[in-house]
């Protein structure tokens, strides 16, 4: 389960970014820190796998925390979470190994599907030896072989099977939205392992999925064919 520090001057948003993270499957937040000196100390004593870090923080930049973390040689995973919309700060966000970038204002949804991302590339990364396409595909480019519609996703991560997931893929495909539990029944594997597979494939963009709120608790995760 993916750790997250959450890094944001505002009290108020950084309770919402963490809340969101909490809300999350497969996420937890293990801190909350408003300056920069802070997140440093929060980053050496919880070790989180993922910083949400805002830009704009009370003593230094966000950049400046980012580029203190990777001149430490520390991997820590960093989506810069942001007003600034100015391309030279986009630029070094790049630059400095920043894995992803959110404008605030934004949705959960938007967050959510960020998580999912970074998720996704760090089982790809765990999945063994790399080839081309893997790697285009991790860097955000294709190659000339792969730059068609129906180029292929991201290997599946350890645990998960290609004849299965081809299986998730059928129950989805029929057309009709599909929670976790009716994916399993109709694949007849567990709801856990049907909701890491379906979470992977929306992570790579095969399946879509919508929030159908009821009475209380949880939104039910509707799921569909994303092409």
């Amino acid at each position: 389960m993916p750790t997250v520090l959450v890094v944001d001057d505002d009290f108020m948003v950084a309770d919402i970014h963490r809340r969101f993270v909490d809300h999350t499957d497969g996420f937890t937040a293990v801190g909350v820190a408003h300056t920069a000196a802070a997140a440093l100390t929060a980053v050496a004593e919880l070790g989180p796998d993922l910083i949400l870090l805002d830009v704009h923080l009370p003593d230094t930049s966000g950049l400046d925390v980012l580029r203190r973390l990777r001149a430490e040689k520390n991997p820590v995973g960093v989506i810069m979470i942001t007003a600034a919309r100015e391309l030279d700060t986009v630029a070094d966000a790049l630059s400095g190994g920043a894995a992803d970038y959110l404008i605030k204002p934004f949705e959960y949804p938007q967050l959510r599907d960020k998580l999912e991302s970074f998720r996704a590339r760090t089982e790809a990364l765990e999945s063994g030896a790399a080839d081309q396409n893997l790697v285009d595909s991790l860097f955000g480019g294709s190659s000339a072989a792969d730059a068609r519609p129906e180029a292929r996703p991201l290997p599946l991560p350890k645990g998960l099977s290609a004849e299965t997931g081809r299986l998730v893929l059928d129950a989805v495909a029929t057309g009709a939205e599909l929670s976790a539990s009716e994916c399993a029944e109709a694949v007849g594997i567990s709801r856990v392992s049907a909701r890491r597979y379906l979470e992977h494939y929306l992570a790579t963009g095969a399946v879509s999925v919508r929030l159908q709120y009821g009475r209380a608790g949880r939104p039910e995760r509707r799921y569909r064919s994303g092409r």
